[in-house]
């Protein structure tokens, strides 16, 4: 009975946030990914039937960590009893300053995923899953923004979410490079790009694809 309670404990220490946690540390400490989960586990002490019972392989588990970014924001701002009330420009200011935040406690890590480990675009892997949760959140908004038949709606919303998402690449690269004092420079582009976004909901639909095409023309020079 003892050992059973002891085994129950030891297992009960081994979550996702944890496994997820010493990830992190690991590539940061040691300035690489790991080879494989055998090496990643072995280093870690933590069996590999535990790994997999959270993460399919590494790079799960590196989409999974975006995952986690974006669920704490959205949990974040969901506490706020007025945010269902908020304007559209509002929703959207607070998801970017409260993903920023968030990605700013873990920079370091950002950072070297996204630029210090030089595989350029490969990168951009890491964040599908996230893509998919941040363009179903514009997605939310645009749901109760635009007056207009089902033909125009079916045409503007997989266009202006990757029109958004695309701008929200383009502020995660400014903050990146970004070495101004709190990264205000940052807040700045945040508050101007949100604005620029809201213009465009609040035209006429086909205006606002047209505006949104020589906005992701801009965007892809």
């Amino acid at each position: 009975m003892e050992t059973a309670k002891k085994t129950t404990a030891k297992k009960k220490l081994i979550d996702d946030n944890a496994i997820i946690s010493k990830y992190m540390d690991f590539v940061l400490e040691k300035g690489e990914e790991p080879k494989n989960v055998f090496s990643f586990c072995k280093e870690h002490k933590i069996e590999e039937t535990d790994f997999y019972t959270f993460f399919g392989s590494i790079d799960a588990l590196k989409q999974e960590i975006w995952v986690k970014f974006f669920e704490n924001a959205l949990a974040t701002i969901q506490k706020e009893e007025a945010f269902e009330s908020y304007s559209d420009k509002n929703k959207l200011l607070t998801l970017y300053f409260t993903l920023f935040e968030l990605l700013t406690l873990n920079r370091s890590y950002v950072v070297f995923t996204l630029k210090e480990n030089k595989e350029g675009l490969k990168n951009l892997k890491s964040l599908k899953l996230f893509r998919n949760h941040f363009k179903e959140f514009i997605v939310s908004i645009l749901d109760n923004s635009v007056e207009s038949n089902d033909k125009i709606l079916k045409i503007t919303k997989p266009v202006f979410s990757e029109g958004a998402w695309i701008q929200f690449l383009f502020l995660l690269k400014f903050w990146i490079d970004d070495t101004s004092k709190g990264f205000e420079k940052t807040d700045v582009l945040i508050e101007k790009s949100v604005n620029t976004v809201v213009d465009l909901l609040d035209t006429k639909p086909l205006e606002s694809l047209f505006d949104l095409g020589k906005f992701l023309w801009k965007e892809k020079k």
